[in-house]
């Protein structure tokens, strides 16, 4: 069994006191670097809204105390932030700083009921090119009003306003608040750049903190004129008052600080948990994240900070990234944040006081400027939601969040709609042939085009519609079929395939109707295929049609399928009735062996319209003899066709690019799923698809040696660990008990317990298949237990060693035995903290 290392204990008594004391030192020390961040971007963020300073540091000091001890992020630092700064300073605008702050307690409130409800996962079901559009176009606005402030000038009231004005700024620059902030913004950007070792000293003190500092000194011992931070007495601090103005209005408002810091704080919540599995070992992490809990948390800091006279609280992701690297342990690190906030709230007042406002305006800009990341935008690129990414950011900008995220929703629905109704039909004409390219989903809407494509193939004609597409709905699957009944009953034939030529049955089975000229009776539906079996014949297109029945054979027998019809006439042997092989016994020999031999000669088998009778049929071959046919089919009809191929590889040794490790299951034939051939594949199978980690109990060294021999010997470029449904390894895992006696078996699954851990515990990202919840205990298990290989497969020391170099890359597939679907293991994890095996297409 595979056993996980004990560190070393550091206890020097038995209560413990020497590992609760190193995390406290831990972190004590990660509170001061967040610290150091925090309150110049506090400060700034306050002053971009048009809040009094002090607000900024209520809402630093509530979010970490209050919001780090309720909070179900234990690692995530909240406060201020530059995603509700626009919607703040419109608030403040409209309805003065203390209906602000009630709002600000409304929204609290609604955030309690929405935790309450269990509502947290829910907010992150919208689509992520909206979430990031509304960010980026909250961050285009930041700057742009901030840019008036380093400028030397006022911003507007309107992004729109302070575009517009820049020409008469830029006009009337001051020198002294424009060299202030380009200081700011340098010390910004090159401070984590600073090379050497004096360079890992300085980087100690965050970017931020260090770029105000030396605007700061700049400022005093230049003697500048310029406005500075003012924070008045606390004696003087606002607080709510009951909100005044239009109820639709304060309605509004509230939703819109509900929405935008809750989406926010789950976006961080995710992102910090990501940050965490990718920077620390199993055993130092933290719980994962509680959203719901999450969620309580920031409601109750936004109803204290609004109570006390703060600004609007949710996490902020630049203060968790920074909590994390630090190396916080547990919750105390942002709640001891907190504590320094008002430490220096009511201490340094007169340092702080120092501080120009165009330095923290430049630090804010920049800020705003990092919101719009260019990771989102390749993201959404590579997923074609480029539109809805740049509609939401032009309507945040234009017109506010609420009006943002509302024409993002429209856009995105939109778009979805027209992919699904956007159709392409077109209809070729080859020597008496036509086929019928139906590109995209087949709807109503497409139901006119389709019908009069369809009605202009002369009847008597063969025919192939070909379907590319994943959905059919009603209206289009009737014309088709309506218009299908009427060419067959004038004696024409039609095919039904996919794209590439793959068939598609009626029903689950293939269907012929009218007279096959090859039987000289009319076969009845579903006739020649067993009933339930599931398996199209591999030809490749089914002929729908007796006309057709076997010129739908010859025409549609799929080249890369070839090599499986003797398996395909196997499989439909073991259908067979005892009757029917009782009868086939009594044929002469040389009747039953040339019928067989000259289906298979011609490649083919027979279609659904022909009645396999006692006739044309031989009784299955068994043990050496079934091998002996299957050898004896290869060498007349594949080895004539690979003969050079294979003396090119013995000439010149295997070349392989990739090592595929999967499961021995008979049902899963490497070559066939990955239409691979001679020395494309250098391919180690066992029982599970284990790969046992270096120093495991009972290791076996020959999944070992297979692996060293492709990375160092073979240098392949990838690996790939290849799961499937139904895994009996995995079933056998999920229904041991310990008592049972140990068995080769059983000694050689216990390198999947692992998995089973993995996937019972919080602490690691569970996997799903895209679009849908795993089917039970058992796929959920032969999902995780891919992830988990490959993380047994990092430890290997050849397989780190290439990972380092750049030159070998891991993927993890699995393949669902019942759909004939393969899905690949997508990088990093989706917005529910899942790894997400997505489904590979025709077109991949």
């Amino acid at each position: 069994m595979t056993t996980a290392a004990t560190p070393p204990s550091t206890t020097p008594g038995p209560d413990g006191a020497g590992p609760r004391l190193k995390g406290l030192h831990a972190d004590l020390s990660a509170s001061v670097a967040v610290f150091l961040i925090a309150l110049p971007l506090s400060l700034g963020i306050a002053l971009a809204t048009g809040a009094p300073l002090q607000a900024g540091l209520v809402a630093a000091a509530v979010g970490g105390i209050v919001a780090g001890r309720l909070g179900g992020a234990p690692l995530q630092v909240s406060g201020p932030t530059a995603g509700l700064t626009v919607v703040t300073a419109g608030l403040i605008q409209h309805y003065g700083w203390r209906t602000t702050c009630a709002i600000t307690v409304l929204a609290g409130c609604c955030q309690l009921g929405l935790a309450f409800l269990r509502t947290a996962r829910s907010a992150l079901l919208v689509s992520p090119a909206i979430m990031h559009g509304m960010l980026a176009g909250i961050g285009v606005t930041i700057a742009l009003a901030q840019l008036h402030i380093v400028l030397g000038g006022t911003p507007q009231s309107s992004a729109v306003a302070n575009v517009l004005g820049l020409p008469a700024q830029l006009a009337d620059l001051h020198p002294a608040a424009l060299g202030v902030s380009a200081l700011t913004l340098c010390v910004l950007l090159l401070w984590p750049r600073i090379p050497g070792r004096a360079g890992r000293a300085l980087r100690k003190v965050p970017a931020a903190l260090a770029a105000v500092a030396a605007a700061t000194a700049l400022a005093a011992l230049a003697g500048l004129d310029l406005p500075r931070v003012d924070l008045p007495s606390w004696s003087s601090h606002a607080l709510p008052e009951l909100p005044q103005g239009p109820v639709l209005g304060i309605v509004a408002a509230v939703l819109t600080i509900t929405l935008v810091g809750s989406v926010e704080s789950l976006m961080s919540s995710v992102a910090t948990d990501k940050l965490i599995a990718s920077e620390r070992g199993t055993g130092d992490r933290p719980p994962r994240a509680d959203l719901d809990r999450e969620l309580r948390g920031q409601g109750a800091a936004n109803i204290a900070s609004g109570m006390l006279g703060g600004l609007p609280v949710a996490a902020v992701a630049v203060r968790s990234a920074a909590n994390v690297k630090s190396g916080a342990v547990s919750r105390k690190s942002a709640m001891l944040h907190g504590l320094w906030v008002v430490l220096a709230a009511g201490l340094l007042v007169p340092v702080l006081d120092l501080i120009p406002l165009a330095a923290l305006a430049a630090l804010v800009l920049a800020v705003g400027i990092q919101v719009v990341s260019i990771t989102h935008l390749r993201t959404v690129t590579r997923y074609r939601e480029v539109l809805v990414y740049a509609a939401t950011i032009v309507a945040v900008v234009l017109g506010g969040v609420l009006e943002g995220v509302a024409v993002g929703v429209a856009v995105a629905v939109a778009l979805a709609m027209h992919r699904l109704a956007r159709t392409r039909i077109t209809l070729d004409e080859t020597d008496g042939f036509h086929r019928v390219r139906a590109r995209g989903q087949l709807t109503f809407l497409a139901v006119p085009r389709l019908s009069r494509v369809l009605n202009s193939i002369p009847h008597e004609g063969h025919a192939v519609i070909e379907l590319d597409g994943s959905f059919i709905d009603h209206a289009a699957y009737e014309i088709l079929q309506d218009w299908q009944d009427t060419h067959l009953a004038h004696g024409g034939s039609v095919e039904l395939t996919g794209r590439g030529g793959t068939a598609i049955s009626r029903g689950g089975q293939a269907r012929s109707t009218g007279a096959s000229p090859g039987t000289g009776a009319g076969a009845q539906p579903g006739q020649g295929s067993p009933a339930g079996s599931g398996r199209a014949p591999a030809g490749g297109s089914t002929a729908i049609g007796g006309a057709g029945g076997h010129r739908g054979e010859g025409r549609g027998a799929h080249q890369c399928c070839r090599p499986w019809t003797p398996w395909q006439n196997h499989c439909d042997h073991r259908a067979l009735s005892a009757t029917h092989l009782q009868a086939a016994a009594h044929l002469p020999a040389g009747e039953a062996g040339g019928a067989g031999e000259g289906r298979e000669a011609a490649g083919t088998i027979p279609s659904a319209a022909e009645p396999r009778d006692a006739a044309t049929t031989s009784p299955r071959r068994r043990g050496a003899g079934q091998l002996a046919s299957g050898i004896g089919a290869f060498q007349r009809d594949t080895a004539p066709h690979v003969r050079d191929e294979l003396a090119r590889l013995a000439r010149e040794g295997q070349r392989p690019s990739q090592l595929f490790l999967t499961c021995a299951d008979s049902r899963l034939v490497t070559s066939m799923i990955t239409a691979s051939g001679p020395g494309d594949l250098f391919t180690v199978r066992n029982v599970g698809n284990l790969v046992p980690p270096p120093g495991a109990e009972a290791t076996d060294d020959s999944v070992a040696a297979a692996i060293e021999y492709a990375v160092d010997v073979l240098k392949v470029d990838s690996i790939t660990v290849c799961g499937h449904s139904g895994c009996g390894a995995m079933q056998a895992l999920l229904n041991s008990h310990p008592g049972a006696p140990m068995t080769p078996l059983r000694r050689w699954l216990r390198h999947g317990l692992p998995s089973l851990e993995r996937m019972a515990s919080r602490h690691h990202a569970w996997a799903r298949i895209a679009g849908r919840l795993p089917a039970d205990a058992v796929e959920q298990l032969c999902l995780t237990n891919v992830v988990q290989q490959l993380d047994h497969l990092r430890a290997h020391e050849s397989v780190a060693r290439r990972l380092a170099e750049g030159t070998l890359e891991l993927h993890g597939m699995y393949f669902h035995v019942g759909e004939a679907q393969a899905y690949l293991l997508s990088e990093g994890e989706d917005f529910f903290d899942c790894r997400v095996f997505d489904s590979v297409g025709q077109n991949a």
